[in-house]
């Protein structure tokens, strides 16, 4: 029997009524979009090709492939790789097949998040891609140099796609408050704020649209202003990914600004990121990586201090060891800088991982029984304490017949100025010793 009152059917979301129809009503993107650049002349080339959009959320990664289908009269298909798995990657081919046999139509395969997608489930890719059945696109607010794996890297043109502007923001504000709050006026400073809020997220600022709308219908308001968007949306959170593209550039501005000795850049950037949700304890540990990378033995304190911060920020947690995180950074950029230690390690790894396996020489190993020391091994050695000046003059510690190195290269600043020193005299000592030999 049918149901004389079937279910209304959920409204559809405010990003789905404005998503665009043609690549001409898209908002933002021109480096891409305007008339010459790639991805216009790539619709316009009347054949599609696999490629990899990526850019931070709300960016208008989806709206683009979906364009992409609409423009080549292809059936569009589309994955989510955070509930997706092999299993639905083959149902969706399966469907593709179907489509080419059944009407002739290509597929478009719409894979969002496909950073998400392990090395196995991206390879599952790759026989219909190489075959044509499917055209691949693939979204991502990851680096895919690192993300994608390289087979299927190699097949698909990447796109950079970029934040929106405010100017872009403004006018997808406009198009939206038309949409769902017409004849109300909204002011321009009310208007600003969710800009901000949107913080060149279209979708966070469409969706802070749909949010104000159903508060104004609530309240029976006449006049959207400023303080009507505070009280709505509470809080101005500012879009942070964790674990995306921003969270990495925004950890490379805090560790160049404590390079450069700015101890107020280090400390703006890292509060942007404690502000927008960073973990302080995986920021404790970036800091100590700093004290060893660009600090190290210029200043020694600060790798304690740095570990000490840690250690505090355990016992005290939130917000009260988020303080002694911000003394270190600051500390940190302050101190005397020398990579040289970093360098020294570097170098020596690179030598030895192209080195062959030279032995310990005798006089360099233990001997504790006695057939040991009837081997040599030992023999000769010389116990630098017993040495004038506790130093072993002319000793030479490394394997016998390596070429001589000096990896670690002390500069003339902090403490590393006086191992400097130390080290060129006990040079001298040497080269006296062996030019006396």
């Amino acid at each position: 029997m049918t149901d004389l009152f079937p279910p209304a059917s959920p409204a559809a979301p405010l990003a789905e009524l404005l998503r665009p129809a043609t690549i001409d009503e898209v908002v933002g993107q021109r480096n891409l979009l305007s008339p010459g650049k790639p991805l216009r002349l790539a619709f316009e080339s009347g054949k599609p090709h696999s490629m990899i959009l990526w850019g931070p959320p709300g960016v208008g990664k989806t709206t683009l492939a979906r364009l992409m289908a609409t423009a080549f009269d292809a059936e569009f298909v589309a994955l989510s790789a955070v509930f997706s798995g092999v299993k639905d990657i083959r149902e969706a081919m399966q469907a593709a097949q179907n489509a080419l046999e059944r009407n002739g139509r290509h597929t478009i395969l719409f894979v969002d998040e496909v950073h998400r997608f392990n090395k196995a489930q991206q390879d599952a890719f790759l026989p219909y891609v190489e075959k044509g059945l499917v055209t691949f696109i693939g979204a991502t607010t990851e680096n895919p140099s690192f993300e994608v794996n390289g087979a299927l890297l190699s097949r698909a043109n990447v796109y950079v796609l970029e934040s929106l502007s405010n100017e872009d923001l403004v006018t997808l504000f406009d198009r939206a408050v038309t949409r769902v709050l017409p004849g109300i006026p909204v002011g321009e400073a009310a208007r600003d704020r969710i800009v901000g809020f949107a913080d060149g997220d279209a979708r966070r600022l469409l969706n802070a649209v749909e949010i104000l709308a159903t508060a104004a219908q609530t309240a029976a308001a006449a006049r959207i202003d400023a303080e009507f968007v505070d009280r709505t949306l509470a809080q101005n959170l500012r879009r942070f990914d964790k674990g995306g593209e921003q969270f990495y550039d925004q950890i490379s501005a805090l560790h160049k600004s404590v390079r450069g000795s700015n101890p107020d850049a280090a400390l703006y950037w890292f509060v942007r990121m404690l502000d927008g949700g960073a973990e302080p304890l995986y920021l404790g540990r970036r800091i100590v990586r700093m004290a060893a990378e660009d600090i190290g033995l210029a200043d020694p304190r600060a790798l304690r201090l740095a570990l000490d911060a840690c250690e505090t920020y355990e016992r005290l947690g939130s917000p009260e060891g988020e303080l002694a995180l911000a003394e270190a950074v600051i500390y940190l950029a302050c101190a005397a800088k020398s990579n040289a230690v970093y360098t020294a390690y570097n170098a020596a790894r690179a030598f030895v991982s192209g080195d062959q396996t030279r032995p310990v020489p005798l006089r360099l190993r233990n001997a504790p029984t006695r057939l040991m020391k009837d081997l040599g091994y030992g023999k000769d050695y010389r116990y630098a304490h017993e040495e004038e000046g506790a130093y072993a003059a002319g000793e030479d510690y490394f394997p016998d017949g390596m070429p001589a190195v000096e990896w670690y290269a002390p500069t003339e600043r902090g403490l590393e100025g006086r191992i400097r020193e130390k080290l060129e005299s006990l040079r001298a000592l040497d080269a006296e010793k062996r030019q006396n030999s």
